[in-house]
């Protein structure tokens, strides 16, 4: 599920670096630079290019740049080509393409 670019209600476009805790309502597609915490009650998107250092906590979370943290995903977790990845994942359905570097532990758990 790519969500339409006009169903996003948020971005951090590349070139942009944010500090601190980030919490949105909605679908958020991240490109830049993000240190800290993340949250939203819909979809978390890290863009290819993005460099991420920071926990999540999302219903869906679509990964194909790089992220380094531990993310909770009620729903899913995707990661794409050309991702990279290194921390914990808990979800209860997990994908992860083939090319993608996945440093890291998942928990599988069940859907609430």
């Amino acid at each position: 599920m790519n969500p339409k670019k006009n169903d996003i209600s948020a971005i951090i476009e590349e070139g942009c670096k944010f500090e601190g805790n980030l919490s949105f309502n909605g679908v958020a597609r991240i490109a830049g630079i993000v240190n800290g915490s993340i949250f939203s009650n819909d979809t978390v998107i890290i863009s290819e290019g993005a460099v991420i250092n920071a926990d999540i906590n999302a219903n869906i979370i679509l990964i194909s740049g790089t992220l380094k943290g531990n993310i909770k995903a009620s729903s899913r977790v995707e990661i794409i080509k050309p991702a990279r990845f290194e921390g914990t994942i808990t979800t209860p359905s997990l994908i992860v393409e083939e090319g993608v570097i996945f440093h890291g532990t998942t928990k599988m758990r069940d859907k609430k």
